[in-house]
C-alpha cells in the first residue's frame, strides 16, 4: 500500500527538486514576487485586490515588477476562480482555501514560485499601495547579500513589507504558516533577519479601512 504524500512533503519535494540555474558571475540571483489579495477585506467593505478599482493591485504589482521580481504571482481568493484583469508581468493563482487565513494565499504563492527558479521571493500584501520599487530593490538587494538570505522593510522602526526570503527557509515557512500568521510564525524573533529602513521611500502603512472613514490609518 502506498504511503499517502501530504501536502508538506509535496512542496519539499517541489523545492528540492527544482535546481534553479546558476546564473553568470555578473547576474543577480532571481528573486520572484507574491502579491497576497486574497482576503475578503471584511473591515475595508471589498476583496482589497478591488479597492480604488484595482488601483492598490496594480501599485502592489509595479511595485515587484519594477523592483526586479519574476514573475509576480497575485494569489486571489475572495474575489472568485475566474481570473481577473491583470498588469503586465504578473499572474494569478486562486488559493481555494482563501478563508482559512493568511497562511492558505501564502502557501498557494510559494506552490507556484517553487516551480521557477528563484532563488528568493519577495512577498508583498496588496494595502500598502506607498511602497514602490525603490523599496523592492533596496530590500532584495540587502537579502542577496546577507547570509541568511532574509529581509525585510522597516518602516519607522516598524517591521513592514516587503519581506524577502532566501530559497533554502521556503519549506520552513510552508510548514510553519498557520491560520493568519503567514511567514509570522517561522520569521519572527528570527536574529538573522536583516531590517532594511525604508523610512525615506515611503510610509509602508497598511490600509484597513476607505479613506473616508474615521478608522483609515493612512
Amino acid at each position: 500500500m502506498r504511503a499517502e504524500v501530504t501536502h508538506g512533503q509535496w512542496f519539499a519535494a517541489t523545492v528540492a527538486g527544482v535546481s534553479s540555474t546558476a546564473p553568470a558571475p555578473s547576474a543577480p540571483a532571481a528573486c520572484a514576487g507574491i502579491v497576497l489579495a486574497a482576503g475578503a477585506g471584511t473591515r475595508y467593505g471589498m476583496p482589497k485586490a478591488l479597492a480604488e478599482d484595482g488601483a492598490w493591485l496594480r501599485a502592489a504589482v509595479a511595485a515587484l515588477r519594477d523592483g526586479g521580481c519574476a514573475p509576480v504571482v497575485v494569489v486571489l481568493g475572495a474575489t472568485g476562480p475566474e481570473p481577473m484583469p491583470l498588469p503586465a508581468g504578473a499572474e494569478h493563482v486562486w488559493a481555494a482555501d482563501w478563508a482559512r487565513g493568511l497562511s492558505a494565499s501564502l502557501r498557494a504563492g510559494l506552490a507556484r514560485v517553487a516551480d521557477t527558479a528563484a532563488d528568493y521571493v519577495a512577498i508583498m500584501p496588496v494595502d500598502t499601495p506607498d511602497v514602490g520599487p525603490e523599496v523592492v530593490t533596496r530590500v532584495v538587494a540587502a537579502a542577496r547579500t546577507a547570509p541568511s538570505g532574509l529581509a525585510r522593510a522597516v518602516f519607522r522602526g516598524t517591521p513592514g513589507h516587503p519581506v524577502v526570503i532566501g530559497h533554502k527557509h521556503w519549506t520552513s515557512v510552508w510548514s510553519s504558516a498557520v491560520a493568519d500568521s503567514g511567514a509570522r510564525t517561522y520569521l519572527v524573533g528570527r536574529e538573522d533577519m536583516v531590517c532594511v529602513t525604508c523610512d525615506d521611500l515611503a510610509t509602508g502603512l497598511d490600509r484597513d479601512f476607505p479613506a473616508t472613514t474615521p478608522g483609515d490609518r493612512s
